[in-house]
């Protein structure tokens, strides 16, 4: 990376008025005044919608931002940004919101631009960046004094960034730093229990459950860790999925070679999950993009097939895979005071296992496989304490979208902060529900989501996978652990909830919703929303609709999706699938599938209405239309009515 950042290209402001975009693309030069408020929360669903992300090479450069939503319109094109000789973007609160895929970044840098300028940025985007060589700020006087013909130097860029991340970025990214670093073997510490201590001048610092396993996995060479500090730590399980697989094995050996030294290969995962649907996808089929797939699929399993990893693959006899990523590898893999980093953001899932699990982009788990380590700051930790009891029909699904619509969430008050869920409520709920919290820390800006193991954690690791697993004295915070805040709730308040379209953050209680929303598409599935328990409860709330003669009623599509083929197997035990015929639902195997836009329960036209259990519902998210966010609960109370419901509304209509 050069000393010194000279701007040579021109600025494009990421603005609300779809007015100011066309004018730039047609050669006007905006500034910050005259270009109008900014976007907040662009989402990497709107910098390259998953139906553009079939290559990962500079091909990418042709789309950035043709998923961006100013008022009603998308007004940038393909080719529209590097056609435009733009160099900056500038945009609002949480840049890169959403997904770790690192297809958004290099199709801006495959574009032209260097530098993004934003108010703030999530985590997993930011680091993206910082890995491929885009340089990031949030000091607009910086993109002030560029304008103006300073050249300004790479120090500008680096305040407020930890010493690694400045070494990375000076580096011109993550690979080039790691040709030249010192691997060791990685190696699990013993820590010093404070408890044990001899007295109180030689006692350490009372530390968190997570800043426990990372001092626990610290790369050798880091003697100790604060809070802000970069590391490496060891990782226990590193994985990809079918849209990044391929591009994390073309990263790896660009830098390391062909065959390139895996690190204990028998500890990496390859899913398919994401595109394994594709051939019944809306846009992938009617695009002709089912090429681009298959490519995709080719660098997977040809990465699965050349070095002896772990493969959790597609079916052999239907369309489907054996389980989506994150509910897998809660199933089968995650155990208690590991690390599990993941090329996906809802990779936090395994939390509720009191696993630290993170998602990263395809350039950080590149170099996880050979050196065994991935990269994170040590965080600082936020504290929900949920206590009472939930109502019934309310789940942990409503808590998150509670949650997600407070305003120190909404601002990104809590970009890159471990949500460390306790209280009443969390030990008294499921492994199931508990995965719902830690899964959506994604969707809450935070690095990731744990929960306390305990009791349950044991029982369930006995269940689901025959796991004699003893807890061990340090897995849990200490008495005084520092917190930078505690948000305290009140499970008895908690109503049901839904999110108006556009962002999970729009929350507002379903009661509270007055006019009638009638829906065309229902969907319960994803790995937030495919778990046993959330089939326990489509289940109640289909066999009570049955029972009184319901049925999902002509213009609207139930879709129930497994999160797992084990889920699958689970509800046929339970003799779930006859109440689900006979109510009306289109079952789907396991996969991403709509969640993803690649699969049934997709909306094909802009006018469309979902309600889904999935976690985000950005523009695009599942196809063109608006798609609401809810409980499995109410999804399928509002399938049965054939607009938004909750399970309680619906009953005391039938009274």
């Amino acid at each position: 990376m050069s000393d010194t950042i000279r701007l040579d290209g021109r600025v494009l402001y990421l603005s609300q008025d779809p007015a100011v975009i066309e004018a730039q693309l047609a050669g006007e030069n905006f500034t910050r005044a005259t270009a109008g408020a900014l976007r907040d929360n662009v989402s990497t669903d709107e910098i390259t919608p998953v139906t553009v992300m079939l290559t990962y090479d500079e091909r990418l450069g042709q789309y950035p931002y043709v998923g961006f939503k100013a008022g009603e319109r998308m007004p940038i094109g393909r080719h529209a940004v590097k056609n435009g000789g733009f160099q900056v973007t500038v945009a609002g609160k949480r840049y890169g919101k959403g997904s770790s895929r690192e297809s958004s970044p290099l199709a801006e840098l495959s574009a032209g631009i260097r530098l993004i300028v934003a108010e703030s940025f999530e985590r997993i985007y930011q680091q993206n960046c910082d890995n491929i060589g885009i340089l990031t700020t949030t000091d607009f006087s910086v993109l002030d004094r560029l304008i103006a013909g300073e050249t300004v130097p790479i120090d500008e860029f680096l305040k407020g960034r930890d010493a690694l991340t400045q070494q990375i970025i000076r580096s011109g990214g993550l690979l080039a730093y790691s040709k030249f670093a010192n691997w060791p073997a990685p190696r699990v510490r013993e820590m010093a229990n404070p408890a044990n201590a001899a007295s109180t001048a030689t006692a350490p610092e009372p530390k968190t459950l997570v800043e426990k396993i990372i001092e626990r996995h610290l790369h050798p060479g880091i003697e100790s860790a604060q809070r802000g500090d970069g590391v490496f730590i060891a990782a226990d399980w590193r994985f990809s999925h079918d849209y990044f697989t391929g591009m994390c094995a073309h990263l790896m050996h660009r830098a390391f070679g062909k065959p390139a030294p895996l690190h204990a290969p028998d500890h990496i995962i390859a899913f398919q999950d994401h595109l394994v649907l594709a051939s019944q996808s809306i846009p992938h089929v009617r695009d002709g993009l089912l090429p681009g797939v298959a490519n995709l699929m080719e660098g997977h399993t040809s990465f699965s097939r050349d070095y002896p990893v772990r493969s959790h693959g597609a079916l052999d006899n239907s369309p489907g895979s054996e389980g989506i990523c994150h509910a897998l590898m809660a199933e089968q893999y995650a155990l208690p005071g590991q690390v599990a980093c993941g090329t996906d953001s809802h990779t936090p899932h395994s939390g509720a296992l009191g696993c630290l699990a993170f998602g990263a982009g395809a350039t950080e788990i590149a170099n996880s496989w050979v050196t065994g380590y991935v990269r994170c700051k040590v965080p600082e930790t936020l504290r929900i304490e949920i206590d009472g009891t939930l109502r019934d029909g309310v789940t942990a699904k409503d808590l998150v979208l509670h949650l997600l619509q407070m305003d120190v969430i909404r601002s990104g008050g809590a970009i890159g902060l471990v949500f460390e869920y306790g209280g009443a409520a969390v030990r008294a709920m499921s492994i199931d529900e508990r995965a719902t919290l830690t899964n959506m820390v994604a969707e809450l800006g935070g690095f990731t989501g744990i929960v306390e193991p305990d009791e349950r954690t044991v029982a369930f690791l006995k269940e689901r996978r025959g796991v004699d697993f003893a807890l061990e004295n340090w897995m849990k915070s200490d008495a005084g652990a520092t917190y930078r805040d505690t948000i305290r709730i009140d499970a008895t308040a908690i109503e049901p909830m839904l999110a108006r379209p556009g962002d999970p953050g729009n929350g507002v209680p379903a009661p509270q919703l007055k006019q009638d929303v009638a829906i065309d598409i229902a969907y319960g599935g994803s790995c937030t929303a495919g778990k046993r328990e959330d089939f326990d409860f489509y289940h109640e709330v289909l066999r009570w609709g049955v029972e009184q003669g319901m049925h999902v009623p002509e213009g609207t599509r139930l879709f129930l999706q497994f999160g797992t083929m084990a889920v699958r197997a689970y509800c046929e035990n339970q003799g779930y699938l006859p109440v689900f015929e006979r109510a009306g639902v289109t079952l789907v195997m396991p996969g991403c599938g709509s969640c993803a836009n690649c699969g049934p329960g997709q909306s094909a036209d802009a006018n469309e209405v979902t309600i889904s259990a999935i976690n985000r519902n950005f523009p695009g998210r599942s196809g063109p239309g608006n798609v609401w966010l809810a409980s499995p609960y109410t999804v399928a109370a509002s399938a049965l009515a054939g607009k938004i419901t909750t399970f309680e509304q619906l009953k005391h209509a039938r009274r």
